[in-house]
């Protein structure tokens, strides 16, 4: 056969796949992109991470035990199950959002028995922060039934959540972390494999106990500024520009007024809740007693925590801390 048709066959061929991927391409990519979602759990954080989950086009269906948290999400066009049982019916991901370890213990293994509705291969998503020993205990019941379970808290507060730029911080198996990276990468912009299953808590709670830490010493220079009549607007910038820049400074400001954004300026309404540092700062002190770490620093910060959220705080954003110092 002449050259110029061996050539003329081999573009005919090619031009043939290519049309037949062109059709093709947009079911595979649908089949691999978009998956059927329960999200449990719609609190501050949860909430805004179904809602990026359903902008991207995955099929959510969402329940939270809170009627308003439930018809918030409704408004925006996700639909509600029933209960936690109708959410994961038939879904092949399961992500949950909440408070505490008995929360994710009793949701999987307790009371709501979720586990048992699941089919093996199905994937569990917890983005809770919890005990690193509560997530190794739901993760060896799940992998009995063959269901896959990774830990996955969060950090970058409510802004993160809404904006989908979390992070995340995960613990599982490698192969069950790239199996999920599709789906977080729609509700976060870093995502750190810490380890096996447990790491991603533990993660989470050192970077907590360090936050906690940092927004109490933050507070404090922000008063003492103020006492001494300095602007806390002008002080917290020096600050940020300067050896003491930090994350409370530079994204959630203590003082009222001085970032429009941050929930001081909102009465510290939302955000993180006081209760829930404590509790994470609780977990850090737990675990170093586990280890033999020394943390003073993270017990004297949940020593305050304790004290402002027993002062009727508890409710209130954790960066209210700062109400213990001022004038």
């Amino acid at each position: 056969m002449p050259l110029a048709l061996i050539y003329q066959a081999q573009a005919a061929t090619n031009s043939i796949a290519k049309t037949i991927a062109k059709h093709l391409s947009p079911q595979t990519d649908h089949r691999r992109q978009y998956m059927k979602i329960a999200f449990i759990g719609l609190g501050n954080m949860g909430g805004p991470m179904a809602h990026n989950l359903h902008k991207a086009g995955h099929e959510v269906r969402a329940f939270d035990l809170s009627q308003p948290a439930r018809d918030k999400l409704a408004a925006d066009g996700v639909p509600i199950a029933a209960d936690a049982k109708a959410a994961v019916a038939g879904a092949e991901v399961v992500i949950s959002m909440l408070p505490a370890s008995q929360h994710v213990e009793g949701l999987f293994l307790g009371a709501g028995d979720l586990l048992a509705q699941l089919p093996a291969g199905t994937l569990i998503i917890d983005c809770s922060t919890i005990a690193a020993a509560t997530s190794r205990k739901v993760a060896e019941a799940a992998q009995a039934k063959g269901v896959a379970f990774i830990d996955a808290p969060v950090s970058g507060g409510t802004g993160g959540a809404i904006a989908g730029t979390l992070t995340f911080m995960v613990g599982g198996e490698a192969a069950d972390l790239e199996r999920a990276r599709p789906i977080l990468e729609k509700m976060g912009a870093n995502i750190f494999h810490a380890g096996s299953v447990g790491a991603g808590q533990t993660a989470k709670i050192c970077n907590n106990m360090l936050l906690g830490i940092l927004m109490a010493g933050t507070s404090e220079a922000i008063a003492l500024g103020v006492a001494n009549g300095l602007d806390p607007k002008v002080l917290s910038e020096i600050m940020r520009r300067s050896s003491g820049g930090n994350w409370a400074l530079e994204k959630y400001n203590p003082f009222p007024g001085v970032m429009e954004t941050a929930p001081a300026s909102k009465g510290y309404a939302g955000g993180f809740g006081t209760d829930l540092m404590l509790k994470d700062l609780g977990l850090a002190q737990e675990n170093a007693a586990a280890v033999k770490a020394s943390t003073p620093l993270g017990g004297l910060a949940r020593n305050l925590y304790a004290m402002h959220s027993i002062a009727g705080n508890g409710a209130l954003d954790f960066s209210s801390i700062i109400k213990t110092v001022l004038k």
